[in-house]
């Protein structure tokens, strides 16, 4: 195990936005949570620094991880000065602290390891290196009989530094011992005047001790500094995930349209059309088939289900097996139970749907009356005539039906039918009389 600490504080101004730089989503999932889901595994309770708009960071993060530990910078001063401000939390020891930052979302687990795996008493620190495409503005890392001899800024460095394209990535493991030892060292006297944790470098060479270095694949320590480099990543992100389930067996005829997050699960057999959306929460248990234009977020699916054409399912639906939810049909925080179909232009929120029930087009379910959410029940193999009107609280009972164009605002009594229409009234010659007289009456315009 690990002590890890991932740098937060900074105001991403760049971004140009009023949402935190680290909690701008990525595939479903918050720039931090990506970097807390990869080294949860060395440490489920990392410390987190933050910063600018700390409050918002932290509340974010605590829905989905408890165990945070939360140290405030301010102002900010520099990484250095963020670690530092760690220090309290950190074991005065040999065991390794892993120091990585919060807007690394694609940062591999298994990189991490290899780099924190260096960190020993003979090497206290180690950092992590890339080649980019363009080594240009990062800093040098130059390597001399097996180690790091320096860490050299571009601006500052020779031709034959500029030479090298091993880069710094600022991700750094060391012990616990050397942080404590080492960073009330550091200076900031610099033309920032800030603290930086790349010092260290220097620092542990002047002990004469080894400084280690791991390397990373160039997207995985790509930051998040605009909203280009953003888009860059979940362009990436996306292209990864959609291999990782076709490697798993779901058919994506056209991937390049086919957009989903962190967690979406889908069973080998799948087939998804294109122009797909699947928002976090989505898991099917078994191959089901999603048509064209279709939006699922928050929702299980049983094998054999067919959702779309422009399906719209929200979070908290789950849909047995073989359930058909047709075109332009939005179906939220409703169970669908086995062979029911719900196939054109309806609406069914808080609702339960029984086993081979059958929903007519424009069927909605008044579910909200401007307080409050109210359930609707609808029995097995119910029939559910076009446009009926649910007004819920209701139960429409097994086997019962509802005439078109009704509006059930009572129960219904199982195998019944409930019908309500207006009195039918039929006056012959009508249309030829009401045009005469507005015709007439258009004469005077």
């Amino acid at each position: 195990m690990s002590t890890c600490v991932i740098l937060a504080a900074g105001k991403g101004t760049r971004m140009r936005s009023p949402l935190p730089k680290v909690l701008h989503p990525l595939g479903g999932r918050t720039l931090i949570n990506h970097v807390i889901a990869a080294v949860s595994i060395m440490d489920p309770d990392p410390i987190i620094v933050t910063g600018s708009q700390a409050d918002l960071v932290e509340a974010d993060i605590k829905k989905s991880h408890q165990g945070c530990h939360f140290v405030r910078q301010e102002p900010q001063l520099g990484t250095g000065h963020a670690v530092a401000q760690a220090l309290n939390h950190i074991p005065n020891d040999d065991s390794p602290v892993l120091i990585l930052f919060g807007d690394t979302p694609l940062i591999n687990t298994k990189t991490l390891e290899n780099l924190v795996s260096l960190v020993s008493k003979e090497t206290p620190l180690a950092v992590l290196t890339f080649t980019p495409d363009d080594a240009g503005r990062y800093g040098r890392v130059i390597i001399q009989d097996g180690a790091v001899e320096r860490i050299r800024e571009a601006k500052d460095a020779t031709q034959e530094e500029l030479a090298c394209q091993l880069c710094n990535a600022g991700v750094m493991a060391a012990t616990g011992r050397i942080l404590h030892d080492l960073l009330p060292l550091l200076s900031d006297q610099n033309a920032a005047g800030e603290y930086y944790l790349t010092d260290l470098v220097a620092l542990v060479r002047g002990k004469k001790l080894k400084v280690g270095f791991a390397s990373a694949e160039a997207y995985e320590v790509a930051g998040v500094n605009a909203q280009m480099e953003l888009a860059v990543l979940e362009a990436y992100y996306q292209q990864m995930r959609r291999k990782e389930l076709m490697d798993q067996g779901v058919c994506m005829p056209h991937p390049e349209t086919v957009f989903v997050s962190y967690d979406t699960s889908l069973a080998p057999g799948t087939l998804v059309e294109s122009h797909c959306v699947f928002a976090s929460g989505v898991k099917a248990v078994g191959p089901v088939h999603i048509r064209a234009f279709s939006h699922l977020e928050g929702v299980q699916l049983q094998a054999g289900c067919v959702v779309g054409p422009y399906a719209r399912i929200r979070p908290g639906s789950e849909l047995d097996t073989d359930v058909r939810i047709g075109n332009f049909v939005e179906v939220k925080k409703t169970k669908v139970s086995s062979g029911a179909k719900i196939n054109h232009l309806s609406y069914i929120g808080d609702a339960s749907v029984g086993a081979k029930a059958n929903i007519g087009a424009g069927t909605i379910t008044c579910n909200y009356d401007g307080y409050q959410k109210y359930q609707t029940v609808i029995g097995e193999q119910a029939f559910i005539g076009s446009n009926t009107l649910l007004i819920a609280p209701v139960n429409v009972g097994a086997r019962a039906y509802t005439g078109s164009g009704t509006v059930v605002g009572q129960d219904v009594p199982e195998g019944a039918l409930a019908v309500t229409r207006a009195q039918w009234k039929l006056r012959e010659g009508w249309s030829e009389a009401f045009q005469q007289r507005k015709s007439h009456k258009g004469d005077d315009v």
